[in-house]
């Protein structure tokens, strides 16, 4: 049997621990995080198996080193194949894969069985019932009450008085619901608090003492509060419902660039994205590409020069060109720079060899949204580019976005740092202003704490390890 199986492609799986793996189809890698890791390992396989319409050698590979030679059938059925020895690489031991995989369908169709009879067959004709979903334990609230802020540090539009204020842990940041209802933090006492707009406590729950800053992102198309620790994503829907906690490979970094969080490997330069509930691996990865960010069950990657491509886990890659500007004297970029939810950031060449035209993409067509003035491109490579969650004006370097005409204005040495309510924060030479596009400038002297965002009708302000929620000032 194994002689008429061809040796291509080649494959190999690689078991790490009882969590991860690494199968390597014809060179290319594809990263493994599963409670069963063989068991997806051997499905990942039978699935390349049943595309080319036959079955597959494949060599596994032990956390121990030991080795088996397989073949895997595209029904997902395993065999070892027996060395010209008779033994593998472990000392004649016998291998253990293809006993799992015919001890888990045989327990299937007992269990299944036993089910059917003992449970299903006697409720077939009763009334389904609703089960609500465990709900988070009740934990002591943190203190919450109103405070004065320094006059000369509060923000334009904001008085000194904070309707409501609560401690926070140590160098960590709040997360804004994106309409503005929810603000979430974590404590100073080892948990995540997320309260209304006015400061009432919604929900809480302890974490791990690693935890970074929350963020509210989108997981399999719902926004939900997430943080990340040095070996778990966990991910909470709200309404006080438990978590998920998915368990990261050794070394991976969560990122949260794009409206989806990316799973970076260390090493490898892979990347994965959550799909179904769990990590699945970016497929299709052209060479010489980046991987920007992710965007549900898709990552956004683009090579120095462009295009753009959406990768997703069993879809085709998908390309996207960049548009080409008015006065560029190439069909392609000089150069993809970054990206960020809805948007990518290019540059193009100019008959100015000097000067380039700094230009914005949308990321789902490709077609231009704003263009900036021809600019020094050394000066471009040092711009910030900072974008509204809104999506209502941006800031790229000296370029300010007006993403609703669109129209751009340049401020000369101008640096952007943050965007709150219609204001860009940002500095020219040592002082601090608040701009909005097209309209004068307001000089801030002394400067503010910059707002995190607007809650309600509240500026979420930090300081010293405290969350202020500043009242507005009256009209």
């Amino acid at each position: 049997m194994a002689d008429k199986i061809p040796s291509w492609p080649k494959v190999t799986i690689r078991l790490y621990d009882d969590h991860n793996a690494e199968v390597k189809i014809a060179g290319r890698s594809h990263p493994v995080n599963h409670h069963d890791p063989r068991q997806a390992a051997i499905q990942l396989v039978s699935e390349r198996a049943a595309q080319l319409g036959r079955a597959v050698k494949a060599t596994a590979v032990e956390s121990d080193g030991a080795s088996w030679p397989l073949i895997i059938h595209p029904d997902g059925q395993v065999e070892a194949i027996e060395a010209d020895s008779g033994r593998g690489r472990n000392g004649g031991q016998k291998p253990i894969w293809p006993i799992i995989v015919a001890m888990v369908v045989g327990c299937v169709l007992v269990i299944g069985t036993i089910v059917f009879v003992a449970v299903i067959k006697p409720n077939l004709h009763k009334k389904p019932t609703v089960t609500a979903s465990p709900l988070l334990p009740s934990l002591p609230a943190p203190r919450v009450s109103p405070d004065e802020f320094p006059p000369g540090n509060v923000p334009p539009g904001f008085t000194t008085h904070a309707g409501w204020t609560v401690n926070i842990a140590e160098n960590t940041s709040p997360a804004i619901k994106p309409d503005g209802t929810e603000v979430a933090v974590l404590t100073d006492d080892g948990k995540v608090a997320v309260f209304d707009a006015n400061g009432k406590v919604l929900w809480q729950d302890e974490v791990p003492k690693d935890a970074e800053s929350p963020v509210y992102t989108t997981i399999d198309g719902k926004l939900v509060l997430a943080v990340a620790t040095q070996d778990t994503l966990i991910y909470w829907a709200g309404g006080g419902a438990e978590p998920k906690k998915v368990g990261l490979p050794d070394g991976a970094k969560v990122q949260f660039f794009g409206k989806s969080p990316l799973v970076t490997l260390s090493g490898t330069g892979g990347a994965m994205v959550m799909s179904g509930g769990e990590l699945k691996a970016v497929p299709n990865q052209p060479r010489l590409s980046t991987i920007l960010l992710a965007e549900g069950d898709r990552a956004l990657m683009s090579q120095y020069h462009g295009p753009l491509f959406w990768s997703a886990p069993d879809k085709p890659l998908q390309t996207i060109t960049p548009q080409k500007p008015g006065g560029a004297t190439s069909d392609k970029p000089q150069q993809v720079l970054s990206a960020s939810p809805d948007y990518a950031l290019a540059v193009w060449p100019t008959k100015d060899p000097e000067k380039v035209i700094p230009t914005v993409h949308s990321t789902a067509s490709g077609k231009v949204v704003a263009v900036c003035q021809p600019s020094s491109a050394t000066d471009v490579q040092s711009w910030d580019w900072v974008p509204d969650p809104n999506r209502r004006m941006a800031a790229w370097g000296e370029c300010l976005i007006n993403l609703a005409t669109p129209r751009t204005v340049l401020v000369n040495d101008f640096h952007p740092l943050s965007i709150t309510g219609p204001f860009i924060y940002g500095t020219m030479g040592s002082k601090m202003y608040a701009v909005t596009p097209g309209k004068p400038q307001h000089l801030l002297d002394p400067a503010p704490v910059r707002p995190w965002g607007i809650a309600g009708n509240h500026a979420i302000i930090v300081f010293a390890s405290v969350l202020y929620a500043l009242n507005p000032a009256a009209r």
